[in-house]
């Protein structure tokens, strides 16, 4: 059995990439050079969710010894999914003003968690593949 290290574990990266996408995002959304469509919340919270059902069927496989280094991708995979899911049905519901203060700090913070998904996704399977998956 190999035992996974932590040593190449991309995580934090992860986490500061989503960051920067994040204050990006909400700049350019209280700019009003971007406009976040009821589309793209669909469409956010849509592959947050298979991404959920995904990692509920195959989160079993991860689980066991040395496996320590997939838990902290899991972590920031799960945080990334819920948080995408939520934030986007909230805008869903209230509704995006394009110069809102409050509007681009929501839609920074979903567009941080639906990048921390796709960059703990990348991460996890990483390291999986290292791990000896």
């Amino acid at each position: 059995m190999t035992l996974c290290n932590c040593k190449c574990s991309c995580t934090a990266a992860a986490v500061i990439a989503s960051v920067i996408v994040g204050v990006l995002a909400a700049f350019l959304q209280i700019t009003a050079v971007i406009t976040v469509t009821p589309v793209f919340l669909w469409v956010a919270a849509g592959v947050a969710a298979v991404y959920l059902g995904i990692l509920v069927l195959r989160a079993g496989c991860f689980a066991g010894e040395g496996r320590t280094c997939a838990c902290a991708a899991l972590n920031a995979l799960l945080v990334g999914i819920l948080g995408t899911i939520l934030l986007a049905l909230v805008l869903l519901a209230v509704g995006i003003v394009a110069t809102s203060v409050l509007s681009a700090i929501l839609v920074g913070l979903t567009l941080f968690f639906f990048a921390l998904t796709v960059s703990a996704t990348a991460c996890f399977v990483r390291t999986a593949a290292g791990c000896g998956n």
